[in-house]
């Protein structure tokens, strides 16, 4: 993961997923992009008539803050020892981020926020979603992989080889009813060929798998959680809610990495 993108934004939060793009370009040897957005959108209103309004005033202000901002984070980043640069933007986020993701390798968000809901359909790489009160430090400690045998499942594991391969231990959590469309021992040996050791833990079902899942990693709290985003729609996880609704909504949660 070498070509690392980061929505950046102003605040703490904003903070803690640029130094986690930032270590993670350390540990690879990699180049940040940051992306600072100001949706222009968010300044149009409709009138009763089906025109449209500008809030012209309220949208230079915005601009020269956003402008500002992106400033100074560029002359911060100068200081650095990693290569970043710093792009514009003024669509809304997940079009912004989904236009600069063509040629990178992994998308750096906050987890609970709609573009880490919503940029797993909109680009074909992974998504790490971090929490916004702390970065995330590599090589990763634990690292859980929730596998049910769908083509999201071994889309986000693929992707998350390069982080697997310096984890100090790597967990594939399977839960005993689920009816995996590629058994999880061939997970194991397809790790195995990347130099990668993973510990197979079946999960007896109580409940959702959402609550299954949630227990486990509360019982043995990972890094990281590389999921598959939306394994049986996006429309479903909507109206009933699914595994990835609850972890990226989950408080408590910890990082994932997700792909579609």
């Amino acid at each position: 993961m070498r070509s690392i993108l980061v929505d950046a934004r102003p605040g703490p939060a904003g903070r803690n997923r640029i130094e986690t793009a930032l270590a993670l370009a350390r540990h690879t040897g990699g180049h940040v992009t940051l992306v600072v957005d100001t949706p222009v959108d968010r300044f149009v209103a409709i009138d009763g008539m089906g025109g449209s309004l500008v809030s012209a005033e309220a949208l230079r202000d915005v601009m020269a803050e956003d402008d500002a901002f992106a400033a100074a984070i560029d002359a911060q980043l100068g200081r650095q020892d990693v290569c970043c640069d710093v792009v514009r933007a003024d669509c809304p986020p997940v079009d912004a981020l989904a236009a600069a993701a063509l040629l990178a390798d992994v998308v750096v968000v906050p987890r609970q926020d709609a573009v880490a809901a919503d940029l797993p359909l909109a680009i074909r790489g992974p998504v790490l979603a971090v929490n916004d009160d702390r970065p995330l430090a590599f090589p990763l400690g634990r690292v859980a992989v929730a596998w049910d045998g769908g083509a999201s499942a071994a889309h986000a594991l693929r992707a998350s080889v390069p982080l697997l391969a310096t984890a100090g231990a790597v967990t594939v959590l399977v839960i005993e009813t689920d009816p995996a469309g590629f058994p999880a021992t061939d997970v194991a040996s397809y790790l195995a060929r990347h130099g990668i050791s993973a510990e197979l833990r079946p999960l007896p079902r109580r409940g959702s798998v959402e609550a299954t899942l949630a227990a486990a990693l509360a019982a043995d709290p990972p890094d990281l959680l590389v999921m598959g985003a939306y394994g049986h729609g996006r429309l479903r996880a909507f109206l009933f809610g699914g595994v990835t609704e609850h972890f990226l909504a989950s408080p408590d949660g910890p990082a994932l990495l997700l792909a579609h």
